[in-house]
């Protein structure tokens, strides 16, 4: 539980959620889907075997030392370490993931300045991070001391200073607040856009009850509405 509260809970099961990110992560990528890939932050390595069907070299890193021996049955180029010093040198991927990842790390702004650093010109970072216009925290809080695991409603727009510490293992940004990472690195950005999830637990619960409420919630990505969807899904390339 400790664990999930710092460093959220990887992908476990491959359903349409991860599916469908990631074909937005194949398109965001073009031909660099084909060539050097790091998934920065790789849990337990789901992301990093489905990227390598591609016929890319996937590299994942991993801080957790437990979950990175787990995305070793999936590849054989697992790196254990923090994606605020990221051990490898500049400027050799094509190709970065990060998907839910920069709100748990120590240092957004370092993790961000590193990925940067070993992207190659004109590679470009895939980026999925929490949108604080969205209803729930879906990261659980802290009250008093004891955690509460789970959807926590209106908990995000709550007063910066009120909701940190309610949450204070976890992060969450505005638009203004992903901006300001990218301040004065060389970028442009190719996409910026917030996301609704999947909904496959509802769906798995409720059937098509739930198939008609992801039809409706990823209709309104379309939409002015989609400032209330779940993730940011922003594609940066480096100039």
């Amino acid at each position: 539980m400790n664990k999930a509260a710092l460093r959220g809970e990887p992908s476990y099961v491959w359903r349409a959620g991860q599916e469908r990110r990631l074909e937005m992560i194949r398109k965001a990528a073009g031909e660099r889907i084909h060539g050097m890939i790091l998934e920065n932050g790789c849990g337990v390595g789901m992301y990093v075997e489905k990227l390598s069907a591609f016929g890319g070299r996937v590299i994942g890193l991993e801080f957790d030392l437990e979950r990175a021996t787990e995305a070793g049955i999936h590849s054989k180029e697992i790196i254990n370490a923090a994606g605020e010093s990221i051990p490898l040198p500049d400027s050799i991927f094509d190709l970065i993931l990060s998907h839910e990842v920069i709100e748990h790390v120590q240092d957004d702004l370092a993790a961000i300045r590193e990925m940067i650093r070993v992207l190659k010109p004109g590679g470009r970072v895939a980026l999925f991070c929490p949108n604080r216009g969205y209803p729930y925290e879906t990261h659980g809080v802290f009250w008093k001391g004891k955690y509460y695991f789970g959807n926590k409603l209106f908990v995000n727009y709550l007063p910066r200073t009120l909701r940190d510490k309610l949450a204070p293992h976890v992060r969450v940004y505005s638009t203004g607040d992903m901006q300001k990472l990218f301040n004065g690195l060389p970028v442009k950005f190719i996409e910026r856009t917030v996301i609704f999830g999947a909904y496959d637990n509802i769906i798995a619960r409720f059937g098509v009850l739930g198939e008609f409420l992801r039809a409706v919630l990823q209709f309104l990505e379309a939409t002015p509405l989609k400032g209330l969807g779940l993730s940011h899904f922003w594609v940066i390339e480096k100039t």
